[in-house]
């Protein structure tokens, strides 16, 4: 984050980081600031996203398809990987560092009219989703793609009432500030659904299922399930990506290519078609031109996530976090990549279930080269190497103090054992660990 203007707002907002990752169970701050600003966040209509994982991918698909056909969007997604200017993007372009600057001149001073009539400060998160309805409104948009930050029920983007939203699969994270148990976790998740919404769920365990459609018959929603009225016809491995046949709502979508990898991403571009069919039908199912929506999926990127960045030795970035998304990137290496040895980068934060992660990727990796990244959050190093000697054990485990010797040393890891052919190198356990590896490499 090079650019004046932005360093300028991250400077201002550094009081509040630490509120980031903190939810308040209240939403009067950015209800305020939104009646202050005019209510930009009621100018168009919107989808939005919640889940525990999965969530910024399918938001991406839901972009690109929007644009396929025809529509304008701003899109909203959460935590960045590079530079906060990621998080809010307008017609599939990100706000450059001077339109950044300038949205929050805009509202900064409807910032402190807020911290001041309010008891609590805003959130760093909440500053950020009251520039996106802005900016969106500003530009204008034709609807807004709203990825949740944090659970769903008092999450700053739940001011919108949604009449399409997508539940992505609900697991445990976040704990305990989500719930200890699935169930509880579905019940945050659940808070955005409104009445007469369509909501278009993912195949979710048992538990937060029941959470979930108990809460659309609550409020008189309706509910499109993966699997009954949507969902994953045929998958096929492809140079790059996969072939999808999707059923949709209202249609099915044969031989559509996703340059994305894994089951767990076929079933995001299903959740995206069949929210984007509600979406363009104005609640009602009905089929779109296959065309665009080929085109749409074809068009989708999401960087961190499976992410190719080199090859010889093949090196792939992905952005897990917690047990449930590393078991799909698992399930995914196994299903789209044929390595006989994969070297493991792991820098994890302290807060997240870090044993958890270790566990699901030992089957999948020969050796591990464990570090740190540079959030306040990140777990030690020494606590790290502990852990995952417990669980791989001491001859499988190295450690680096810094990221780029953990990269330097698994690639040479990786290139020791050449002869053999198809060794490569996974650089996971954070989102923060992804985005700073993305910056070493492209600068390599």
């Amino acid at each position: 984050m090079s650019d004046d203007d932005v360093r300028r707002v991250m400077t201002a907002l550094a009081p509040r980081f630490p509120n980031e990752n903190h939810m308040e169970p209240d939403l009067e701050r950015i209800r305020l600031l939104l009646d202050l600003l005019g209510s930009p966040h009621k100018s168009y209509p919107a989808i939005h996203i919640t889940g525990t994982n999965g969530k910024s991918s399918t938001a991406r698909i839901v972009d690109s398809l929007l644009r396929a056909f025809g529509v304008r969007p701003g899109r909203y997604t959460s935590p960045h990987l590079e530079s906060v200017t990621e998080r809010i993007t307008i017609d599939g372009h990100p706000l450059t560092a001077e339109k950044f600057g300038e949205v929050y001149d805009d509202i900064a001073p409807y910032i402190d009219m807020v911290d001041s009539r309010m008891p609590v400060p805003m959130t760093f998160f909440e500053v950020l989703t009251g520039m996106a309805f802005a900016a969106f409104a500003d530009a204008p948009v034709d609807a807004a793609v709203l990825e949740v930050g944090l659970g769903g029920l008092w999450d700053a983007t739940n001011v919108v009432e949604a009449q399409t939203c997508v539940i992505t699969p609900v697991g445990l994270d976040h704990v305990p500030l989500l719930g200890t148990t699935i169930s509880e976790v579905a019940v945050e998740k659940a808070g955005i659904i409104h009445p007469g919404a369509l909501v278009v769920l993912a195949a979710q365990p048992p538990e937060a299922a029941t959470v979930l459609l108990a809460r659309a018959v609550e409020v008189g929603a309706t509910v499109a399930r993966e699997g009954l009225e949507f969902g994953v016809v045929d998958r096929r491995a492809a140079v790059g990506g996969q072939l999808l046949t999707l059923q949709g709502l209202a249609g099915t979508y044969d031989e559509m290519f996703l340059p994305l990898f894994g089951a767990h991403q076929a079933q995001n571009a299903a959740c995206a078609v069949a929210a984007v069919e509600a979406f363009l039908g104005g609640g009602e199912s009905r089929q779109i031109d296959p065309d665009a929506v080929r085109e749409g999926l074809a068009d989708a990127r999401s960087p961190g996530r499976l992410e190719v960045v080199r090859t010889s030795p093949t090196v792939v970035l992905d952005a897990g976090h917690n047990p449930h998304g590393m078991a799909a990137t698992v399930r995914a290496l196994s299903d789209s990549f044929s390595f006989t040895r994969l070297v493991g980068v792991v820098a994890c934060l302290a807060d997240k279930d870090v044993r958890g992660m270790l566990e699901v990727l030992d089957p999948a990796l020969t050796s591990v080269v464990v570090t740190t990244n540079a959030s306040p959050r990140a777990m030690p190093v020494d606590d790290l190497y502990a852990l995952a000697v417990e669980v791989f054990g001491e001859d499988r485990v190295s450690a680096e103090d810094r990221l780029d010797d953990a990269l330097d040393t698994a690639v040479q890891q990786a290139e020791d054992e050449a002869e053999y052919g198809g060794a490569g190198v996974i650089v996971t356990g954070s989102v923060v660990t992804v985005g700073e590896a993305r910056i070493l490499l492209r600068a390599r």
